[in-house]
């Protein structure tokens, strides 16, 4: 099944808390001189026009990133410029947003000369615009499972790893796909850093993909979970992050960051943070 596309969600609640989570990481991995392999198992088509057919069908940017932006000049957390400079580089001088980047565009906007990204993809339209965005750029774009193929690359030539992981979840073997990767990978290269994002939904199913990380024997999983605070009777009520390997004082920051965009003026949601596995 390869029905779901991103373009309808584009810069909602979920997105905003991933590329908080995603640029925080790589501000603080490129505190260090050596170079990151990039991973991307999900990459989508990169770039999303937030007034689209498909973005205004569902609306989701209103109550994510564009409240957000309209929101930018109280943010108090120094670790928002980051995600403020390449919004405003591709939308200048605009009160209003329409280009939002989806998370290669987050992982290019960081590449160092050392650093590296490769990023699947498996739906044929998706990963043709992707080629397409990267072409003649230092990105590699595969276009096949990401899960799969993300097995096949590791270890990596670069020191240092960090795997972003978000698949749509449309599919329910999702969560145990994920959860049996995550863990594969960690076993071949346990120092790298994980990001693995997946839906709260009022049916519990991201529940299994939780227990199964926690009882794997991974260490240092850190779990970021924001929610609705106007949740729907049906579907996703919030949006999770499982952290493994954070960079020290990543929680307090990102903690930080998701306090100043939690209230009733910008994204209305409620977030936790606490340690799933510990050291």
């Amino acid at each position: 099944m390869l029905s779901y596309l991103h373009a309808f969600h584009a810069g909602n609640v979920a997105d905003v808390q991933k590329h908080a989570a995603l640029t925080l990481t790589l501000s603080m991995m490129q505190a260090k001189a050596s170079g990151i392999a990039c991973f991307d198992t999900h990459a989508g088509s990169a770039v999303y026009d937030l007034n689209s057919d498909r973005a205004r069908k569902t609306g989701e940017s209103d109550t994510g990133i564009q409240a957000l932006w309209m929101r930018r000049r109280d943010l108090v957390s120094e670790d928002w410029k980051p995600v403020l400079a390449l919004l405003d580089q591709l939308n200048p001088k605009q009160d209003r947003l329409r280009v939002y980047p989806g998370s290669p565009s987050w992982f290019r906007h960081f590449l160092r000369t050392d650093d590296a990204l490769t990023t699947f993809e498996l739906h044929p339209s998706e990963g043709g615009r992707l080629s397409d965005w990267a072409a003649g750029q230092k990105i590699r774009v595969l276009q096949e499972d990401g899960l799969k193929g993300l097995l096949k690359q590791l270890p990596p030539r670069q020191p240092r790893l960090l795997t972003l992981v978000d698949p749509s979840y449309e599919i329910k073997s999702d969560y145990s796909d994920v959860a049996d990767t995550v863990h594969k990978a960690w076993r071949k290269c346990r120092h790298g850093v994980y990001l693995i994002w997946y839906p709260i939904l009022t049916s519990g199913l991201q529940q299994g993909l939780v227990s199964a990380i926690e009882n794997s024997g991974i260490t240092k999983v850190l779990r970021s979970e924001v929610s609705l605070k106007l949740p729907p009777e049906r579907g996703m009520t919030g949006s999770g992050m499982l952290i493994v390997n954070p960079p020290w004082g990543f929680g307090d920051r990102l903690s930080a960051m998701m306090d100043d965009v939690s209230g009733a003026q910008c994204l209305n949601v409620k977030h936790r943070l606490d340690w799933l596995v510990p050291e």
